[in-house]
């Protein structure tokens, strides 16, 4: 059983945790709850793409890289996203030049061809808003997570009567007892979910500073997480039927490469999309990554990232040399024990986008929850704080009163009068004194 002093301790706590972290706590829930329709937005704010025909068989990022090479000479492309269910067209992310502002551009998904750049980036300024807050890095929302989901524990300790909280709502009533009443109702609905978003959101922004700070710890961090990660010795020779493949092309006209390295032409980037499936049983490469080798050695690379099939894992990985095609990282979730798995479980939870159109309108519906609880409890906290107010003015004045009305001379008597049905009536409100000769008359 809590006690009376810890409810207060964690109400004040509860109360000042909403207050302080309020205003950015809406914007990240608000943000958060529309950016399940990202790719939606995209193609909302771009209604020409929903014009482009859709294919059951895409063509392949060589024929992407080819009509961009063609289209546009001096762009350096630096990511390609490929069609799905949601969006009909490939897209491409790429800058001119160093220093350069990042553009995005459509290609068709049954010839490669490039439509044109992306209109807008609504989607992704949404994602961006939610995710880093345009000013920090991802760790600030991380704490904010672990803000909301402290909220949720000591509001679900304070209001322990849940199933009564379930349905009330006293309308007609004062406008801090509706509001306090919807903010309960609201909490307890919606407890479940809040957690869980709560959690994932705080894991997401936090995780990636503890692993960093793990693998400085090591001795030789480094060495042994690119290991883990790999799978097999970096720059390991060409898987056979990757070989098989290109020696089939050999001799047929290469397209524009993403990267290149020593002179030599770059690996076709299709036959390594097709060899990541085959080093990832169950693969569904989505993103594909063309690193120009800063940071690595000077050696350029392939990557591509995407889901596993008929698995909620989100975050496998497979990147190659871009040269060579030599495997030189390799993550597979379902392969790396029980905290990459659990790690590769907290985007898809976190952002919905593993259910179809149905599930996003829940994870919609239920998380503009979060950002009304916290606009009701800063409502009610205001509202709180304006009655207290209030109520030490009118106890001051209260106070003061008497004080007032006394004097250094104490009031004359009343003469009697005889009496009638008008000196026998009971004083209505109280007494006040009259300023004229300070008799005590009934008001």
């Amino acid at each position: 059983m809590t006690s009376r002093r810890t409810l207060s301790i964690l109400y004040t706590l509860h109360s000042w945790a909403g207050i302080v972290t309020g205003l950015l706590m809406f914007v990240v829930c608000f943000s958060g709850a529309v950016v399940v329709f990202k790719h939606e937005i995209d193609l909302w704010a771009n209604p020409g793409l929903e014009a482009l025909p859709r294919v059951a068989s895409p063509v392949g990022p060589d024929a992407v890289l080819a009509s961009l090479a063609e289209r546009h000479p001096g762009v350096r492309p630096e990511s390609l996203l490929a069609p799905d269910d949601t969006s009909p067209v490939w897209f491409v992310s790429a800058k001119a030049g160093p220093g350069e502002p990042r553009v995005k551009l459509a290609a068709r998904a049954d010839t490669g061809e490039i439509v044109g750049p992306v209109d807008s980036e609504r989607g992704q300024f949404i994602r961006t808003l939610h995710v880093f807050l345009f000013f920090g890095p991802r760790w600030i929302v991380g704490f904010l997570g672990v803000a909301m989901f402290f909220l949720i524990v000591s509001g679900t300790v304070i209001h322990r009567k849940v199933l009564k909280e379930l349905f009330t709502l006293r309308w007609g009533r004062s406008f801090r007892l509706i509001a306090s009443d919807f903010h309960k109702a609201a909490g307890v609905w919606g407890l479940l979910f809040h957690g869980v978003i709560a959690f994932t959101g705080a894991w997401l922004g936090l995780a990636p500073v503890f692993e960093r700070a793990y693998e400085h710890l090591l001795p030789s961090g480094q060495a042994a997480v690119s290991v883990a990660r790999t799978g097999m010795a970096a720059g390991s020779a060409l898987h056979p039927e990757l070989e098989a493949m290109l020696a089939a092309s050999a001799g047929a006209a290469v397209p524009p490469r993403a990267a290149a390295s020593g002179g030599r032409a770059a690996v076709p980037v299709d036959a390594l999309m097709h060899q990541a499936a085959r080093d990832v049983p169950g693969f569904l490469p989505r993103r594909v990554s063309l690193r120009g080798g800063e940071g690595d050695g000077g050696r350029a690379s392939v990557a591509f990232t995407g889901p596993l099939r008929d698995s909620l894992y989100a975050n496998a990985s497979v990147r190659y040399d871009a040269a060579t095609g030599a495997l030189l990282e390799k993550r597979d979730p379902r392969q790396r024990g029980f905290w990459s798995q659990f790690n590769g479980l907290m985007e898809p939870l976190h952002f919905g986008d593993f259910g179809g159109l149905v599930l996003k309108w829940l994870y919609f519906l239920l998380g503009l929850t979060p950002a009304a609880l916290s606009l009701s409890g800063t409502l009610i906290w205001i509202d709180r704080r304006k009655h207290r107010r209030v109520s030490r003015t009118a106890s001051a004045a209260q106070q003061s009163g008497p004080a007032q009305q006394a004097g250094p001379a104490a009031p004359r008597p009343v003469a009697a009068r005889q009496p009638g049905p008008a000196a026998t009536q009971p004083a209505v409100f109280g007494a006040a004194s009259d300023p004229a000769d300070g008799r005590w008359t009934r008001v």
